[in-house]
């Protein structure tokens, strides 16, 4: 019987040693295949191709750098020097940046390290270092290019337009206008705007004015008309963001709160041991698994139909979502009291409600506050995404500066000031767990 049975149980156990060897191949080599397939499927070596890894560079460097457009219109002979291009920063007349000097017709832009840009009536050219100059004048309706050959890619020409890209800048000429683009590091107006009485003023300046300066208003101290100046600036809105991310934190706070006290009684209906029948039970935790199923962003969106856009309609959604996943864990957090407890408090002679608030409350209130505290966190970064669809909150800003394709300066601002606000968020619900759960 022995020599019959231990060939058998050796074969056993060598092919369970094959098969996890076979499995611990093919596995790999099945998501390895997955992989293959999903970058045939999404054609990624044609989207590699048509990257275009010099405007990424430039847009990172929108991040965190300001451009000033100098720009001449052709027709006209119109001059405009403006920040990002925009009226809020055109530079007033009779105000030019140090780099730029007007004598008649002739504009001479200094862009540094040598790179110098000359408007005039003949139209303009642009001096590169160890390159030559690029001379540029109008054909009729079409610029004509003159540059030493070969002509670097990194000048393109076509039909109607030229364009040059440096380090130094980047300079366009087109039939209607002639513009160039200095970057220069920094948000620029980021304080004060060009028509603010302090712009250009170094920062002991400011102090001198706060101190003993004469005031500039009358009505009001230096400090005020400082501070009102910055509040209300122009190109940054500063005030406005504030209220935006008020009205995120608002939406998120709102939101989670709302979920948490209605989840709270209905997760008593869901709990095994607090009630008996089964349907109800089943249908309880049916409806918990419904709402939570559904996305935030597809309530958003539906919420949004019927009530309109607005903060109240992204908190609703956020309402509903967590809704269902707090009852859910509310009712597993019910299901594993300590039923001891319960009876101490019911041989007091207490009711159910007061068994409920003497009895399991008290045990559920750790879980209860943990799973508030970090839904809250979660929800001010969901608050963020929900307020751009719903036009509340930061998420509103941080949309429309997308969608303007050029100041994304202004889009690293609200992306600072997001993770600054999941930080600070972060910061406050862990102090809160501490105070509230470990009595710290």
């Amino acid at each position: 019987m022995t020599a019959t049975l231990a060939p058998t149980l050796a074969d056993t156990v060598t092919r369970g040693f094959a098969r996890k060897r076979r499995m611990a191949f093919a596995i790999p080599a099945a998501i390895l295949a997955y992989l293959v397939y999903a970058a045939i499927s999404f054609d990624v070596a044609s989207l590699v191709q048509r990257a275009r890894f010099d405007n990424a560079a430039i847009l990172l460097s929108d991040f965190w750098s300001h451009k000033t457009h100098v720009t001449r219109d052709n027709r006209t002979g119109k001059l405009t020097v403006a920040i990002e291009g925009e009226s809020k920063g055109t530079y007033p007349p009779g105000m030019l940046p140090d780099w730029v000097s007007v004598s008649g017709n002739v504009t001479t832009i200094d862009l540094g390290t040598g790179h110098v840009v000359t408007y005039d009536d003949a139209g303009a050219r642009m001096v590169v270092p160890g390159y030559g100059t690029i001379d540029i004048r109008p054909d009729g309706d079409k610029p004509v290019l003159t540059a030493p050959e070969p002509i670097p890619d990194w000048i393109a020409v076509a039909e109607n337009r030229i364009g040059v890209t440096t380090p130094a800048g980047r300079f366009t000429y087109t039939r209607s206008k002639v513009e160039t683009f200095r970057y220069q590091a920094g948000w620029e107006l980021w304080f004060f705007t060009l028509d603010s009485p302090f712009y250009g003023k170094g920062f002991g300046e400011l102090v001198a004015l706060t101190t003993t300066g004469d005031r500039i208003d009358p009505l009001r101290s230096n400090l005020g008309y400082m501070v009102s100046e910055f509040w209300t600036n122009r190109m940054w809105r500063h005030g406005d963001v504030v209220w935006a991310i008020f009205e995120t934190i608002l939406m998120a706070f709102l939101g989670t709160m709302a979920a948490a006290i209605v989840a709270l009684p209905l997760s008593f209906l869901a709990a095994r041991n607090f009630m008996p029948l089964g349907p109800l039970r089943f249908a309880a935790r049916r409806v918990f698994d419904f709402i939570r199923g559904v996305d935030g962003l597809i309530w958003t969106i539906i919420l949004s139909r019927a009530f309109g856009p607005g903060p109240m309609t992204g908190a609703i959604a956020i309402a509903i979502t967590d809704t269902g996943t707090f009852g859910k864990t509310f009712s597993e957090a019910l299901e594993n009291i300590d039923e001891k407890q319960v009876e101490g408090v019911r041989s007091t002679g207490a009711n159910g409600l007061l068994r409920a608030r003497f009895g399991v409350i008290p045990q559920i209130t750790p879980v209860l506050l943990s799973q508030v505290l970090y839904y809250l966190e979660s929800n001010t970064r969901s608050a963020t995404v929900i307020g751009a669809i719903v036009g509340g909150g930061i998420g509103l800003l941080l949309t429309q500066a997308i969608i303007t394709q050029k100041d994304w300066e202004e889009v690293a601002y609200y992306m600072v000031l997001i993770i600054l606000m999941v930080m600070l968020m972060d910061s406050l619900s862990g102090w809160l767990r501490k105070k509230l759960i470990k009595g710290e």
